[in-house]
């Protein structure tokens, strides 16, 4: 419950930076303008993103006498959920997601790599992390802040053009600052990324919490993640860092304050969570 109440403030700020950002920097019109890039660029992605990420990695659909869509089928039934399609990735490099515009239309993806190293239970603790994202629509949750964020950015981006080009705040403003539009261009969108991980961390420790209620245990869990995270560093997964935060572990390594944009919360911290020890 905390978790979903940060989740919806968190997003409640993105839209008011954005939306302060475009009145700022174009009033009324400018307004509606980033509202409108927001709305066009969710619809896309609330739409076609899971097509375009399962093609991506070249994942694979797999049947009813594959091990991992039998490990789905029974978690999707406790779960109470749609069986999702079922997907495995050509890739050594121990991970797995989930993707989809809702639990109807939802598909749970693991790499090859993941299938070697776990066992059932471990994989079972993950398959319910990924069950977890698609029952309480983080999919979903994690494309609007993505696009809001994008849309942020690219509001900031007209903005900086604008700017270099002898542009600025709307025509009735008389007293343009150029130190005030220079930090709202750089600003805006590190406040958007730091948003958007913070949401997506959110995520991640809620889902880790509802697999465990799932499962009946932490413990597959927690060897897992145990597991894939020694795993990925010796095969590291290449990645496209647009779709970095739908794995269930980061498959880029993060320290210091660039951890501040990590869309995934240290897996130390996430093990401590499950075992109740944070």
């Amino acid at each position: 419950m905390a978790n979903a109440v940060k989740t919806t403030l968190l997003l409640g700020l993105m839209s008011g930076v954005l939306l302060v950002l475009g009145e700022y920097l174009g009033g009324s019109g400018g307004l509606v303008v980033a509202f409108g890039f927001a709305v066009v660029m969710n619809f896309a992605s609330y739409w076609f993103s899971d097509k375009i990420v399962l093609a991506m990695y070249r994942a694979q659909p797999v049947g009813p006498g594959h091990p991992l869509y039998q490990v789905v089928e029974r978690l999707a039934q406790r779960a109470g959920l749609p069986m999702p399609k079922v997907y495995v990735i050509p890739e050594m490099s121990p991970n797995a997601f989930a993707t989809g515009r809702n639990p109807s239309h939802a598909a749970v993806a693991a790499t090859e790599g993941i299938l070697r190293v776990l066992s059932e239970t471990e994989l079972e603790g993950v398959i319910a992390h990924e069950l977890s994202h698609v029952k309480h629509r983080d999919i979903l949750i994690s494309s609007v802040a993505a696009t809001l964020g994008a849309a942020i950015m690219m509001v900031a981006r007209i903005a900086q053009f604008a700017a270099f080009f002898g542009g600025g705040r709307r025509d009735d403003d008389e007293g343009s600052n150029p130190i005030a539009l220079l930090a709202t261009i750089i600003l805006a969108p590190l406040a958007a990324m730091l948003i958007q991980a913070a949401i997506s961390r959110s995520r991640e420790f809620a889902a880790d919490a509802a697999a465990a209620r799932l499962v009946g245990s932490p413990s597959g869990l927690v060897n897992a993640l145990k597991t894939i995270e020694t795993a990925s560093k010796r095969v590291p997964l290449d990645a496209n860092p647009a779709t970095a935060h739908m794995f269930i572990v980061k498959p880029f390594t993060v320290s210091g304050l660039l951890s501040l944009f990590s869309t995934h919360p240290p897996t130390e911290r996430r093990i401590k969570a499950l075992l109740g020890t944070a």
